[in-house]
């Protein structure tokens, strides 16, 4: 892992996904990049970069009052970068004008970004519904890996990781990053499948497919579940409970049920309530 990217909007759970990052940075050496959008609700055409000279168009209280949030913004980033809990750690900072889901993707691409770490709220119930909104977003539609952060984690190990899948073979590159994890923090990953009344398999096709799947992708430490619930993202977030789980790892891969593969307003309605870290990935974008 090379770079991760880490969107901030300086608010409280902003500070624990960049506190997130930072741990997994100094793990694996990685350099961050810090990721602040000013947002200009007169445009959604995506976003640009906030640089020395800009010509910002519009009337002069639009300028005036826009300027003043570049600004705050530099001094706030500013702060942030030199906080001395990231030293140590290889920090890059982006400051933009536009779409905070846009200025995302952006970045994504134009960086090779290998993880995105990004809270799940922001620092008012306006401002829940705006990170939340974009959260979601990045979630369906991010082309690396995303861990959402809800609130602190107990601890700054992944030593318990569920890995909620679906056993389809188009989650090959995710399952790969989940192992890495697991060989990183020398992790247990608790493979489970959840039974539902509308949606049910029997435990010795489900365990023998598991079992297959944690040989095909050569874990090392692992355990086999089955998990019985009214739906399924309640039963990974209560298993996720029932074991201690220090992450919820999952693919989505569209809107078709969890018998074949898992569907992506799934993976939205975890990261939405989990109060644990939500690693997902969407195997549409899968890299070659």
């Amino acid at each position: 892992m090379k770079k991760i990217l880490v969107p901030t909007d300086f608010s409280k759970t902003a500070q624990i996904a960049i506190d997130v990052a930072r741990d997994i940075a100094k793990k694996s050496g990685a350099t961050l990049i810090l990721l602040h959008v000013i947002e200009e609700t007169s445009s959604d055409a995506g976003s640009f970069s906030v640089t020395g000279s800009m010509n910002l168009e519009g009337d002069m209280e639009d300028r005036l009052f826009m300027l003043k949030m570049i600004e705050r913004a530099k001094k706030q980033m500013e702060k942030t970068v030199t906080d001395p809990r990231l030293e140590g750690v290889k920090v890059k900072r982006e400051l933009r004008i536009g779409s905070p889901f846009h200025g995302m993707t952006t970045i994504i691409a134009e960086h090779k970004v290998d993880l995105v770490v990004m809270g799940t709220s922001g620092r008012s119930d306006i401002e829940s519904m705006v990170i939340g909104s974009n959260t979601e977003k990045v979630v369906r539609h991010a082309a690396c890996p995303v861990l959402t952060v809800n609130k602190r984690p107990s601890s700054p190990n992944f030593k318990d990781i569920v890995y909620a899948t679906g056993l389809n073979k188009d989650e090959e590159v995710f399952s790969r990053f989940v192992k890495k994890a697991q060989e990183m923090y020398d992790s247990t990953v608790h493979l489970v499948r959840i039974n539902t009344p509308g949606n049910f398999q029997r435990d010795v096709v489900a365990r023998q497919a598991m079992e297959e799947f944690a040989m095909r992708l050569r874990l090392q430490k692992f355990t086999i579940n089955i998990f019985n619930d009214l739906s399924e993202e309640e039963g990974i977030i209560y298993f996720a409970d029932s074991v201690g789980a220090d992450m919820i790892a999952m693919a989505t891969h569209g809107r078709t049920g969890f018998a074949h593969v898992l569907a992506g307003s799934i993976a939205e309605d975890v990261v939405g309530h989990s109060k644990r870290p939500v690693l997902t990935f969407v195997t549409k974008h899968k890299k070659k």
